[in-house]
């Protein structure tokens, strides 16, 4: 890698929520997510050759809804079926399903109404 000072990747996403404790027991206790100061991820866990991230732009909310705010997180899963087997054990409702070939995707709503994506990279390689 380059010396020159450069973005390395994604840092957080912020947002305001009415009871932000609330939230961060939502994320502990649906998703199993935790952290000092709400969930954290460490790359290091990531089993996947090349893991990425990424800052996607659309034209219109339409892939957000029926999310709130104008944007949407993507969280990556190990294995997305048991995952939303495991939420749906909880109470959680999965929006629904895709596998599109280079991932498996499926969405809920956290308890703000924003919408998450959940993402099973299957290609080991970037697209």
């Amino acid at each position: 890698m380059s010396d020159t000072p450069r973005v390395t990747g994604l840092g957080g996403i912020f947002y305001v929520a009415a009871d932000p404790e609330a939230t961060r027991e939502w994320y502990r206790d649906k998703l199993g997510v935790d952290g000092e100061y709400g969930p954290q991820f460490a790359w290091a866990d990531e089993p996947k050759k090349n893991p990425y991230s990424l800052i996607s732009h659309f034209k219109d909310d339409a892939y957000i809804k029926p999310g709130k705010g104008g944007f949407m997180i993507n969280l990556r899963v190990n294995d997305l079926d048991g995952f939303c087997a495991d939420l749906k054990k909880k109470g959680v409702k999965v929006l629904d399903t895709a596998d599109e070939g280079y991932g498996k995707f499926a969405w809920i709503l956290d308890p703000n109404g924003v919408k998450i994506e959940l993402w099973e990279q299957v290609a080991e390689e970037l697209p």
